[in-house]
Order: C-alpha cells, then sequence, then structure tokens
C-alpha cells in the first residue's frame, strides 16, 4: 500500500515540479536569486513568465497556481506515507532483514560480481527472486535513508514559513536558493533511480514482479514448489 501511494505521489510531485520549474528554468546559490542575478545554471527552455530572461521570444501557458497547491499537497501525502513505511520497516525488522546487506556482500566484489551479471544480462538466479541483491539493497537503502530525507529537508526549506521557523536548518543548505538548486538536483537522482527501477522490473519479468507488488504473494514456479 505504502509503495503504490509513494507512486501516485511522485508522479504528482514530478509533474508539479515539472510545472513549476518552467515557471523560472534559472537556478541560483546562496539565499537570493531573480531575473536580475546571474544564474549558477539555468535550463534552456522558455519560461511561462515573460518577465524571467530565457533567449526565447515566447512564453509557455503559466500553470504555477494550481501546481505550488498540489505539489504541497502530494509532499505530505508522500512523508506521511513514508512515516507509516519506516515505523512498519522499524517494526518488523524489515530494514535489517532484508536490505542491509549481510557482512559477506558487503565487499567490493560482490558489486562487481552483480554488475557482471547484468551486463550479461543473465536472468536473476533463484536466491534473487525471493531477495534483493547488495546493489539493489544498496539502492534501496540510499533512497529511503538519503535522497527522500534530502527531498524532503530541501522542500522544506524553500517554504518560507519553515524558513522564518527553523531559519538553521536552512541556513546549513546555504540558504534558499541554494536548497531549491539541491532539490533540483535530488529530485534528478530519484527520477533516474525510477528509470532503472522500472528498467530491471521488466527484464527481471514484468508480470510476475507487478502481480507480486499488487498482490502480496510471489509466484513460485512449479520446479521450486
Amino acid at each position: 500500500m505504502t509503495h503504490w501511494i509513494t507512486v501516485i505521489s511522485f508522479f504528482a510531485l514530478l509533474i508539479t515540479g515539472a510545472e513549476i520549474v518552467i515557471s523560472h528554468p534559472r537556478f541560483y546559490w546562496g539565499e537570493v536569486g531573480n531575473s536580475g542575478t546571474a544564474p549558477l545554471f539555468k535550463i534552456p527552455i522558455p519560461a511561462s513568465r515573460d518577465t524571467v530572461p530565457t533567449g526565447y521570444s515566447y512564453v509557455m501557458p503559466d500553470q504555477n497556481g494550481w501546481s505550488r497547491y498540489l505539489h504541497f499537497e502530494a509532499a505530505w501525502v508522500l512523508v506521511l506515507t513514508g512515516l507509516v513505511y519506516a515505523a512498519a520497516g522499524l517494526c518488523t525488522a524489515h530494514f535489517r532483514k532484508n536490505l542491509v546487506p549481510p557482512p559477506a556482500d558487503r565487499r567490493w566484489r560482490a558489486f562487481r560480481e552483480v554488475f557482471a551479471r547484468y551486463l550479461r544480462r543473465a536472468p536473476p538466479d533463484e536466491g534473487e527472486s525471493h531477495s534483493y541483491n547488495v546493489v539493489q539493497r544498496t539502492a534501496y537503502l540510499s533512497v529511503i535513508f538519503v535522497l527522500f530525507p534530502l527531498v524532503i529537508w530541501t522542500g522544506l526549506a524553500l517554504s518560507p514559513a519553515f524558513d522564518s521557523a527553523v531559519p538553521a536548518v536552512v541556513n546549513v543548505l546555504g540558504g534558499r536558493q541554494s536548497a531549491r538548486t539541491l532539490h533540483f538536483f535530488v529530485s534528478g537522482f530519484l527520477v533516474f533511480f525510477l528509470v532503472i527501477h522500472i528498467t530491471m522490473i521488466v527484464l527481471a519479468g514484468f508480470r510476475r514482479r507487478m502481480s507480486a507488488m499488487i498482490s502480496g504473494h510471489i509466484a513460485v514456479p512449479s520446479e521450486h514448489k
């Protein structure tokens, strides 16, 4: 349940986040940044506001209003769902049992063996059909305990109310504009993970994997029963 709620929330955040970026596709570092400030970098797309210099002679449709509201709401759905997932994972020892790599896999050799199988496009072995390999475990732990907390932190830092209430937490990031830039890059890493995640599901057997994620049960082939 938490997986699919996260999917819907993340999709909403991705669409609305893209709309927000279109309103001002320029990124800065520090506390302030505006159309008259030299950007750290900019995305070469037209903006949805004619006051933003982009080099294009036209503007995109302005959808900034509803996108900000939906982005805010979807973010809180994601945060609350993440708290439920984290609490359940701790209570059931899911993280320790299924995600933390065993000592034997905490070596570079284990990573190389998995990557070698990926390069050969070899199908997952029987052990990997019912558990995660070391690359998957590391990726999931990084997303759950590094990227998601970072995207939430940098997202909250963009709120003027949060900045006023806890300015030190925003200052650690270098300021609100720095937080926006970091938020953009962390979101990009999450999208990259999503693409790899879906690709691996397709390669490992899309129908079987999706059936397991929807029903909660893994179909075991008759020869392995």
